[in-house]
């Protein structure tokens, strides 16, 4: 049985991040359907009104989620991707030796 580790492409595919953004704009344009009262007995105005607003949510939406996982996914080196990681991730990376030392304790007596 072998080790196949995916690589950063296998892992975010364009398309997988494409259906991200089409499923949060599918979400919200349904939310501002059912807020706006479209599955209720309405007028013929007011349901073409409902569509119209939540094609337009649904639209930014859509470019907001592309916009910020285009952003976050720039924020990440490729070749961090690879790397285990062995500790915390928001630790320093080298250990301070001083700040171990028994003087740098809080409430301990400055000489």
């Amino acid at each position: 049985m072998t080790d196949h580790k995916p690589s950063r492409r296998d892992l975010l595919r364009p398309v997988q991040l494409l259906a991200l953004a089409f499923g949060a704009a599918l979400f919200a344009g349904i939310v501002t359907l059912v807020t706006m009262g479209f599955f209720q007995d309405r007028t013929a105005d007011e349901g073409t009104r409902a569509i119209v607003v939540a094609l337009v949510v649904a639209g930014i939406t859509f470019i907001a989620v592309l916009v910020i996982v285009a952003l976050l996914l720039l924020a990440v080196d490729p070749a961090q991707i690879t790397k285990p990681v062995d500790r915390a991730v928001l630790l320093d990376p080298e250990p301070d030796s001083d700040a171990d030392a028994p003087d740098d304790a809080p409430g301990a007596p400055q000489a």
